[in-house]
């Protein structure tokens, strides 16, 4: 390393360590020895000679008498528990009053009643989006996985559901649930993504946050048999080139598959995180195509068809396809989702307390392997920097990435960009553009994975700006 870079490395760590120390409120040292108090016992009375005991301490008065701290309680419950959790009565003193018994719950854990998180839902009802600004590490709560929905949600019986493979097969099946885990399983950890993800935020900047830009994406680990095996139980005849895929839900949702991926690392699924899918996600089992836009992993997964030519469904031909505005025409059958990535903190409605440091912090994905790296701009795209990517970067999987940020308190535009193994990186919104030209309305600008940029004004507000203004 040169020594001027080598000194500007410098720079920047003693800047980065000094902005850290100035987290946080300091507190007198009586009073960390109170919160650090050992048991109360005969032999450490008089210890200190300002000490209150433990039980004073936690109890409230003696504390108050002896340094004169303001006693803060827990607030009064919630009145109404969100979605996933129960309520509680909330403790005065959680060390003075024992605590509910197991099984309150009915067996089945809960979260917190004080995390509200949820998935936002379309006025139509059609997609919940999964709140990606809040979020931790890569995994995605199967509760908060984001959904897309042509017909409803089907409340499925699997004592009477079946997959049928037919066509030209050698040999037609038909299989339960029951007999699919019999069959040797895998796990795998993938991200899916819906195609038509940010494909509104292409000309203008439309959607306020993170949740409502990027959130048809989420990360899962899915447990299933590999398509491929069933497929050796079945035998193909020759010439068998597509299948298709077809649910049991009241869009009766098909779309073509071409066989080779379906021999390669194609997967009929029917566990998520530990678990039974939930309904929302497909139960009691879905075709899943890692990598591939989402609508394409059909759910409640009911009949696979192999043939000779593929099927031009609806889904794939009137939807599902890549418009060129300056030609006229459609691009189909385009699966793969390119590498994206998307700053999650700060983000959209966020609002900074302060200059000084900070963590940004995103996720970063492609449909083609792994992600190779993750750079950061916080001059709207002037320049670039490299950001480290947290262990384990998986193909196929979010990765999350971060970058330290001292902020100077003036306004300022952050971007990230991905870069896969491949070598493909994230495009701009005007190499999108000039690529497939401008889609001022109708439908959507399906596989949009434009760089996304968040502007922070001076006061610490964060809001989605377009670089094309």
């Amino acid at each position: 390393m040169h020594s001027d870079d080598f000194e500007h490395d410098h720079q920047k760590t003693r800047a980065i360590d000094e902005a850290l120390s100035r987290i946080g409120k300091p507190i007198p040292e009586a009073q960390a020895r109170y919160v650090a108090a050992l048991e109360d016992c005969e032999c450490k009375e008089g210890m200190f000679a300002l000490a209150a005991t433990r039980r004073q301490l936690f109890g409230g008065a003696g504390v108050v008498a002896a340094v004169g701290m303001t006693t803060m309680l827990p607030g009064p419950a919630m009145a109404k528990a969100p979605p996933g959790a129960g309520e509680y009565p909330v403790q005065a003193d959680s060390t003075k009053e024992q605590g509910r018994m197991m099984g309150a719950d009915g067996g089945y854990g809960l979260r917190s009643q004080f995390e509200t998180d949820v998935r936002w839902v379309n006025p139509t009802k059609t997609a919940g989006f999964s709140p990606l600004q809040n979020s931790y590490g890569t995994i995605t709560p199967s509760g908060l996985h984001y959904e897309r929905h042509h017909g409803g949600i089907p409340n499925i019986d699997p004592a009477r559901h079946g997959l049928v493979i037919h066509g030209m097969v050698d040999r037609p099946m038909r299989y339960s649930l029951a007999d699919l885990r019999r069959f040797p399983t895998v796990s795998r950890t993938y991200f899916m993504e819906c195609s038509g993800t940010t494909g509104s935020e292409i000309m203008k900047a439309r959607e306020p946050t993170a949740q409502r830009t990027h959130g048809l994406v989420s990360t899962s680990e899915w447990t299933g048999v590999p398509f491929s095996t069933l497929l050796k139980q079945t035998g193909l005849k020759p010439g068998a080139a597509w299948v298709l895929a077809e649910g049991a839900d009241a869009a009766v949702m098909t779309r073509s598959v071409p066989i080779d991926k379906c021999l390669s690392d194609a997967l009929i699924v029917f566990a998520q995180n530990g678990e039974a899918m939930r309904p929302e996600q497909g139960y009691p089992m879905r075709l899943f195509l890692p990598g591939w836009e989402g609508n394409i992993s059909i759910k409640w997964l009911r009949r696979l068809e192999v043939s000779d030519k593929p099927f031009y469904t609806r889904e794939e031909t009137a939807k599902y396809s890549d418009l060129i505005t300056t030609t006229g025409k459609s691009r189909i059958f385009t699966f793969t989702m390119e590498a994206k990535s998307v700053i999650t903190f700060p983000s959209g409605e966020m609002k900074l307390p302060g200059a000084g440091f900070y963590e940004i912090t995103g996720l970063a994905w492609s449909g083609r392997g792994k992600i190779a790296r993750v750079e950061v701009s916080t001059d709207g795209g002037k320049s670039w920097h490299l950001a480290s990517l947290q262990d384990p970067v998986l193909a196929i999987s979010q990765t999350r990435f971060h970058f330290p940020w001292i902020w100077d308190g003036t306004a300022a535009v952050i971007q990230s960009r991905a870069t896969d193994e491949t070598g493909y990186s994230q495009p701009t919104h005007q190499q999108l553009i000039v690529e497939r030209g401008p889609l001022e309305s109708g439908s959507l600008f399906y596989h949009m994975n434009a760089v996304q940029s968040w502007g922070i004004a001076a006061d610490g507000s964060v809001k989605n700006v377009h670089p094309l203004g």
